[in-house]
């Protein structure tokens, strides 16, 4: 969403010459860039747990961050008001950091602004009091309830932020926008013989209020009971080297934490990637794209800008099967040469800018998933990972899986759980043997974690990997 100019620097209760003080002040050691980020965000939530709205909390932040680049120096400081005299003092602070000799200056170029909103909002969250969503509660309650007598608690989480965001640098690029978010997390706990499960699903969206009502409602209630009955019946398998079927959707985080992570342009500048060295080489099979997308509708992971005022897009990782972008913020692209991606973001006004995904996905490719399970002859189909572990240097990884099935001469047969999915991301994405045509983004309340937090979102069509080790009996 994105009010008028005017908007914005009454909020931060700045004037433009003030911000053009403040990055000529903040380059006085000479530094090749400097950029500020202000921000005003306001957080609510509330807790339904046995029958009762118990808890709820709001809360605002709001400050500015400066931040000085100089040669392979980065000088940050920050100010909780937007009073002149503290903004001029971490401007300053900012700038001495950064200073001294520093080898290779830096070149920071322009980016045209394209004024797109993927995030309009109808009903905006600040408007609304929090007896509003009350009812909305209870009545999910209720339906949740009502799907399965095995249902012994419901918990229900809701939260919604606003975000006011105004950048400006020393190129004289001022930008703004307003980010809103909403998300509603249902957790049921079943108990049937003694045996206790749960199941817990979500929506995260960029939008206003008008995400609370019915058809929200109705979804999340029949979602959180699907495969529970697998859930008591599921087994442990076992081990050993097989077909692994990624489902459509949730199992995409497999793709972010794996290997997407291995994209982000610092890792691969220093040094750190496995694919460090791979531009412009074939890394899996010819038909294969992998994205990361800032300009989702709606999408959790979406951005109008950047934290580094750059226009968000649709970034191409993988196309055809070659390598064809790291995932870029304005220090990588500086060192690269190339334009930046829109992916310097941070978790907030005391945070530098780091690369960083937005919605993660491998796009659609030809195949029919149920003839993607019909080719398997002994294997699993995994359709919910969850606590991976990764090491982006090498690219190994570690997922414990949280739903799926044995896969028995081309059919889905026993749910399984308590295994392990165990591989090499480069090397699972050269064993590639089929992309379904299903392509599902999901819309959880998916954060990924790196020095800081961020909200992302991940999908995947269904994905045959020829060979992974199982973690099992």
């Amino acid at each position: 969403m994105m009010n008028d100019k005017t908007y914005y620097l009454n909020i931060f209760k700045v004037s433009e010459p003030q911000l053009q003080t403040l990055t000529a002040t903040a380059l006085t050691h000479g530094g090749d860039y400097c950029d500020l980020y202000f921000e005003h965000t306001t957080f609510f939530n509330l807790l339904l747990k046995d029958g009762v709205v118990s808890s709820g909390g709001f809360h605002t932040d709001f400050g500015v961050g400066i931040r000085v680049l100089k040669g392979e120096k980065t000088g940050y400081a920050y100010s909780e008001n937007t009073e002149m005299t503290d903004m001029l003092n971490a401007a300053r602070a900012a700038s001495a950091i950064a200073t001294g000799s520093s080898a290779g200056g830096r070149t920071y170029a322009k980016v045209a602004d394209r004024k797109s909103d993927f995030y309009p909002m109808k009903e905006n969250w600040r408007a609304k009091g929090a007896d509003s969503f009350l009812p909305f509660m209870k009545d999910l309650e209720t339906a949740v309830f009502s799907k399965d007598s095995r249902i012994v608690k419901v918990i229900i989480r809701m939260s919604d932020s606003v975000c006011d965001v105004m950048m400006y640098n020393s190129l004289g690029e001022l930008t703004y926008e307003t980010r809103p978010m909403g998300s509603v997390t249902v957790t049921a706990v079943f108990q049937q013989n003694g045996k206790t499960e749960n199941r817990s699903v979500s929506r995260s969206f960029r939008t206003g209020a008008e995400l609370i009502g019915q058809t929200l409602l109705d979804e999340l209630a029949e979602d959180v009971v699907k495969g529970i009955d697998e859930r008591f019946e599921a087994i442990r398998p076992k081990g050993g080297q097989m077909s692994v079927v990624m489902g459509a959707g949730a199992s995409g985080i497999l793709l972010h934490e794996a290997m997407g992570h291995a994209f982000e342009a610092d890792f691969n500048r220093k040094g750190q990637s496995i694919f460090s060295e791979k531009m412009g080489q074939q890394v899996c099979p010819k038909g294969i794209n992998v994205v990361d997308d800032g300009t989702i509708a709606y999408n959790r992971g979406s951005g109008n800008y950047d934290d580094e005022g750059v226009p968000g897009e649709k970034t191409y990782m993988i196309h055809d099967g070659v390598l064809c972008s790291y995932l870029h913020d304005r220090i990588s692209a500086s060192w690269y040469g190339v334009a930046p991606t829109g992916n310097g973001r941070r978790e907030n006004f005391r945070y530098n800018p780091i690369p960083r995904m937005r919605a993660t996905y491998m796009e659609s490719g030809n195949a029919d998933p149920e003839g993607i399970i019909a080719s398997v002859k002994e294997g699993i189909y995994v359709d919910e990972f969850s606590n991976g572990q990764v090491k982006i240097g090498e690219g190994d990884f570690t997922f414990f899986v949280k739903s799926g099935y044995l896969i028995e001469n081309g059919r889905m047969t026993a749910p399984v759980k308590d295994i392990n999915v165990i591989g090499n991301g480069p090397q699972a994405l050269s064993d590639i043997l089929a992309v379904g045509n299903d392509l599902k983004i999901d819309n959880g309340t998916w954060t990924c974690g790196k020095e800081q937090s961020v909200p992302v979102s991940c999908g995947i069509p269904t994905v045959l990997v020829s060979s992974l080790t199982v973690g099992g009996e």
